[in-house]
């Protein structure tokens, strides 16, 4: 089948558990079969679908203080608030910080209400300026037990070339048997400066997409716990997960143009994208999910919102370690090389077009109205991203001048 020139592969019989007979074998892909469509759903409606619990204040504000959020064995005690429900994000940065500083970081984000902590997943940093680049999951498995009742996730990881889908899927099942009900899994089709730099592949786009795709189902398929028989274009599998997720764990798809929106609402349970290519290709998005017989109303939509919470001087220091933003979809995906991307993203973008949707200042308004307009735009989730070294002055300021607005 195609959708607006662009091949993607049909689904086919090629990745199947098995569940008994040859006719009880449901083709698992991406795209799902009917009867995959009704496991889909009622994994979505069991993780997505549940009544808005008390969020991440109630666990915080019983915590004693010094204390971590999430004791030893409490962290299972509630369940976060389901994803399509209203969420503000925090962002933990690894190409600016150490694996140990963003535990802290992520600990003191739950602390001050963040509902989700997302995750960058990066062999590289974007720019060479910007310092680190530690393994997203390691992170992640140390952070869940002390963030409280909020989600955790990646946005995102790539599970085509640096990571085998299989891998992907046994990974985050098991961080799901640690943090049943709160693990997300942001997948995308990827940047030079991760998989070229690792790998010494980079394919064309619509290879990626397609390596994307495919993957999506193996990963689907393996988290049903089935024994999985697949012989594709890019993967072969022929294996089970022993230890399924606890859960269902929700697959956010990432998309920043017109092309890649439409396909990851065909191929996601939810987007994660910005808000410019929120704004341009909304209605793509919408479509691909249609096309499928799912609802948007009911997918997650992450979008990540830059915010700094402090003075000019500080917001353009914040940019300069994330200039290449602007560019970073259009043209800087395909260098492999920080250094290169930082030379050109200095030479290439003013610090003005940077900052231009940024959220900055000390007053609450500001930033409460950029929240308050990416939700009424459709937002499920808004990821803030502060570039600013003093990442606690931001956390502290949303904790008690922003978050309390939007219980």
């Amino acid at each position: 089948m195609s959708n607006d020139g662009f091949h993607v592969p049909d689904a086919g019989n090629s990745l199947s558990p098995e569940c008994g007979s040859d006719t009880d074998r449901a083709s698992i892909f991406a795209e799902p079969s009917l009867n995959r469509r009704l496991l889909l759903k009622s994994a979505i409606a069991a993780t997505i679908g549940a009544e808005a619990v008390a969020g991440p204040q109630a666990a915080a504000q019983r915590a004693a203080p010094g204390a971590p959020v999430g004791a030893p064995g409490a962290h299972n005690a509630e369940k976060a608030a389901p994803l399509n429900k209203r969420t503000i994000g925090f962002m933990l940065g690894h190409e600016q910080f150490t694996g140990p500083q963003l535990l802290e970081i992520g600990e003191s984000a739950a602390r001050a209400g963040f509902g989700l902590l997302a995750t960058s997943d990066h062999f590289q940093p974007w720019q060479t300026n910007e310092g680190h680049s530690g393994l997203a999951w390691v992170t992640m498995g140390a952070l869940g037990a002390r963030s409280g009742n909020s989600w955790i996730g990646t946005t995102v990881t790539c599970p085509t070339l640096r990571y085998n889908p299989a891998v992907v899927a046994e990974a985050f099942a098991s961080l799901s048997l640690f943090y049943p009900g709160r693990v997300f899994l942001g997948v995308g089709s990827g940047e030079a400066l991760n998989e070229l730099a690792a790998t010494g592949q980079w394919p064309k786009w619509q290879e990626r997409w397609d390596r994307l795709i495919e993957a999506i189902g193996i990963i689907r398929a393996l988290w049903t716990g089935e024994a999985v028989h697949h012989k594709g274009k890019y993967y072969t599998v022929d294996a089970r997960l022993y230890d399924p997720p606890a859960q269902p764990i929700p697959l956010l798809t990432a998309a920043n143009a017109k092309k890649s929106m439409r396909l990851a609402g065909r191929y996601g349970e939810g987007l994660v994208t910005d808000p410019e290519t929120w704004k341009q290709y909304k209605a793509e998005w919408e479509g691909g999910a249609r096309e499928v017989g799912k609802n948007p109303a009911d997918m997650p939509v992450l979008i990540e919102q830059y915010a700094v919470v402090g003075d000019a001087n500080e917001a353009r220091a914040a940019a300069e370690l994330w200039r290449f933003g602007p560019k970073a979809f259009k043209g800087y995906q395909d260098i492999p090389d920080p250094g290169t991307i930082q030379q050109r993203a200095h030479s290439e973008i003013p610090l003005e077009k940077v900052l231009s949707s940024w959220a900055i200042g000390s007053d609450p308004a500001v930033h409460i109205q950029k929240l308050q307009e990416l939700f009424d735009s459709g937002a499920t989730i808004v990821n803030i991203h502060t570039g600013q070294a003093d990442q606690k002055r931001l956390l502290d300021f949303y904790g008690t001048d922003v978050l309390p607005k939007f219980k």
